[in-house]
C-alpha cells in the first residue's frame, strides 16, 4: 500500500537504508510496492493469528491476505501515480492539511475497493460483487482510514528524509564550491604579485650585463619578458595545457640560468600527449620555484632539474626532480613548505581524492615532487576543472 509520483517520488521502503542503495525509478518503485505489500501481509497475518487463534498453518492464512494486500497496494500505487500525471503534478505540490486530506481520502477509497475486489476474487464471485452492496463495506471504513493514515505518515517521513539529504548535499556542494573559489582567489592574488626577489635580481643582473655582455643581457631580458607574458596569460586563464606550463617553467629557468650559470642545469622530458593535457594554470610553477630556492640555491655547486610528464595508464604523472640539497640538508627559509601545502590543498579542491602530491627523496641527493592527476579529468577531450 504505497504510491509513487510521476517524478519517481520516494517510497516507504526508502526509510530502510538497504533499499536506498538503488536510485529512484518507476520500475524500482513498482518492485518495491510488491515487497512492501508482502511485508504488510506478513504483519497482518501474524497479528491475525496471534489474536484470533484460528486453526491452520501460517501459509494458509498468509496467501489470501497477501493477495488482498497486493490488490490494495498496486491500486494505491496506480491511482496516485495516475492522478498525479493527469493533474500535472498538482498533488505533489500541495502542502499541509490539503495534502494530508487528499492522500488519506484517495488511499482510504483504494483500501475499501481493494478489500472488496480481493475478497470477491477469493470467493469466486464477480470482482464488483461487494461494490454493489456498499453497506457491507461500512464496517471497513475505520480500518481503511487507519491504513491510509499509516501509509501517509510513513511516506511523509520518507519525503522529509529525502528533502533533508538533498539540502545537506546542496550545502556540501556550496561549501566545496566556495572553497574552490577561495583557492582560486588566492592563486590570482599570488599570480598578480611577481616574486620581488626574482624581479629585482633579474633586473639587477640585466643592468650588470649590459656593458660587459650585452648579448647575454638581451637574452636574459627576452626570456624574462617571455616569463612575464606567460605568467600574465596563466593568471587570466581558467585552464591551460601542460605544454604551456612547461614553456612557462622553461622561461623561468632560462632567466635563472643566466644568473646562476653552471650552477643550474635543466631538462624537460614530455611527449606530445602529455603536453596536450588540459590542467589548471600555475600547478607546475610553485614546484619548480621550490626546487630552485630550497634545492639548488642552498647548494654551492648547484645541480640539475628534470621535468618529466607522461600518462601512466590511469594518471597524468608530472615530476620535478632535482639534485639539490634535499629535504634534510636544505636550510630553513621564509615561507618554506607553504607553496607545496597550498598546492596540495588546490589539487584536492580541483581534482578531489583522485589527485596526489608525493615528495620523494633522491639518492644520493635532492628530491622529487610527483603530481598524479586522474587521466579522465585532464584528457584533451574532456573539460578540465575550472
Amino acid at each position: 500500500m504505497t504510491y509513487t509520483t510521476a517524478e519517481c517520488g520516494s517510497h516507504p521502503l526508502d526509510l530502510i537504508p538497504l533499499f536506498r542503495r538503488w536510485p529512484r525509478s518507476h520500475f524500482r518503485n513498482i518492485v518495491y510496492t510488491g515487497v512492501w505489500n508482502t511485508l504488510i501481509a506478513v504483519f497482518l497475518t501474524g497479528a491475525g493469528m496471534m489474536f484470533d487463534r484460528h486453526d491452520g498453518s501460517f501459509l494458509e492464512h498468509f496467501v489470501p491476505v497477501w493477495l488482498i494486500s497486493n490488490v490494495i497496494g498496486y491500486m494505491v500505487h496506480g491511482t496516485l501515480s495516475g492522478l498525479d500525471y493527469l493533474l500535472r503534478g498538482w498533488p505533489s505540490r500541495i502542502k499541509g492539511l490539503p495534502t494530508a486530506a487528499y492522500h488519506v481520502t484517495v488511499i482510504s477509497i483504494c483500501v475499501l475497493l481493494g478489500i472488496a475486489i480481493g475478497n470477491a476474487v477469493l470467493k469466486g464471485l464477480p470482482p464488483f460483487h461487494y461494490l454493489e452492496r456498499a453497506t457491507q463495506l461500512a464496517p471497513l471504513v475505520p480500518f481503511a482510514l487507519l491504513m491510509a493514515l499509516f501509509v501517509f505518515l510513513v511516506l511523509m517521513s520518507s519525503e522529509k528524509r529525502i528533502a533533508n539529504e538533498t539540502l545537506a548535499a546542496r550545502q556540501s556542494e556550496q561549501i566545496a564550491a566556495a572553497g574552490q573559489l577561495l583557492a582560486e582567489a588566492r592563486l590570482r592574488g599570488l599570480q598578480a604579485q611577481i616574486e620581488p626577489h626574482f624581479l629585482y635580481n633579474t633586473l639587477a643582473n640585466v643592468l650588470g650585463l649590459i656593458d660587459t655582455q650585452p648579448a647575454k643581457a638581451r637574452h636574459m631580458l627576452e626570456r624574462f619578458i617571455d616569463f612575464l607574458r606567460a605568467s600574465l596569460t596563466a593568471s587570466r586563464a581558467e585552464h591551460a595545457t601542460l605544454g604551456a606550463e612547461l614553456d612557462l617553467a622553461a622561461a623561468y629557468l632560462d632567466v635563472l640560468t643566466v644568473r646562476l650559470g653552471e650552477r643550474l642545469r635543466y631538462r624537460i622530458e614530455a611527449d606530445g600527449a602529455a603536453r596536450a593535457a588540459r590542467i589548471a594554470p600555475m600547478l607546475l610553477q610553485p614546484i619548480v620555484e621550490n626546487a630552485v630556492m630550497h634545492g639548488l640555491e642552498p647548494k654551492i655547486d648547484g645541480g640539475e632539474i628534470v621535468l618529466r610528464a607522461l600518462f601512466d595508464g590511469a594518471h597524468l604523472l608530472i615530476e620535478v626532480a632535482d639534485t639539490g640539497a634535499g629535504i634534510s640538508a636544505a636550510p630553513p627559509r621564509d615561507g618554506g613548505g607553504v607553496g607545496l601545502a597550498n598546492l596540495r590543498s588546490r589539487l584536492r579542491s580541483l581534482y578531489g581524492a583522485g589527485a596526489q602530491l608525493q615528495l620523494l627523496e633522491n639518492q644520493p641527493c635532492g628530491m622529487t615532487v610527483r603530481v598524479l592527476l586522474p587521466e579522465e579529468m585532464v584528457s584533451p577531450s574532456t573539460n578540465p576543472p575550472p
